[in-house]
């Protein structure tokens, strides 16, 4: 079986504040920096065959460490990109959330076209197709990293563990997690989500309704 592992990049100044996207020029921050030489602890072990990454600089970098550690280079995985947010994008979580749309993201997702931007159920059949297609380059017994961005993580498991794609945003993916997907001819087997680097266990912020005016 070709195992997965799914990581999200490291933190950035934008988590938890600004929705990134696909921003150029964002980038680790020093707590993000530090994540991304953690997981070379995690997955220094794991006989990985190859790391495979969304082209978004903070993907690329927390890639790095692990790719320079086992001496292999960082692939380019299209498919595994952050969603196009279009209008949204750039602008601030707490902005956002009064937005109308904001309840139809939280409640009904697959119902939802990002103003400019991609269409949700569209991009988890771009994400799945693009991990099917890595697989595809590997051997059952292989096991790889893809390195993406925490709605194409929880949008990959989520299909993986047969919910509805309105059910995704009851899952974590964590800064610097990792998930763990078996890929095989006769099945699929989802073994971990969300591991974390973090033993802060801070209660997180999940889909706070904006304050009433």
């Amino acid at each position: 079986m070709t195992a997965i592992f799914l990581v999200r990049h490291g933190e950035n100044d934008f988590v938890g504040k600004r929705l990134a996207g696909r921003l150029p020029g964002v980038h680790l921050n020093q707590r993000g920096k530090e994540q991304a030489h953690m997981l070379v602890d995690r997955l220094k072990q794991a006989p990985l065959k190859a790391i495979y990454s969304s082209p978004l600089e903070r993907a690329v970098e927390t890639a790095t460490p692990l790719a320079v550690h086992l001496g292999l280079s960082i692939q380019p995985a299209p498919g595994l990109i952050e969603l196009d947010y279009g209008e949204w994008q750039g602008a601030e979580l707490d902005q956002l959330r009064t937005d109308p749309l904001w309840k139809k993201v939280q409640n009904t997702p697959s119902q939802v076209c990002f103003p400019g931007g991609e269409n949700l159920r569209a991009v988890q059949q771009r994400a799945v197709e693009e991990i099917e297609r890595i697989a595809s380059l590997h051997d059952e017994r292989d096991m790889i990293a893809c390195f993406s961005h925490g709605d194409i993580i929880r949008l990959l498991l989520a299909y993986y563990l047969v919910m509805p794609l309105d059910e995704f945003q009851r899952l974590s993916a964590d800064t610097a997690s990792i998930s763990l997907v078996f890929l095989t001819k006769d099945g699929i087997h989802v073994h971990s989500v969300n591991q974390a680097m973090t033993l802060d266990f801070q209660i997180p912020e999940i889909n706070r309704k904006p304050e009433q005016k």
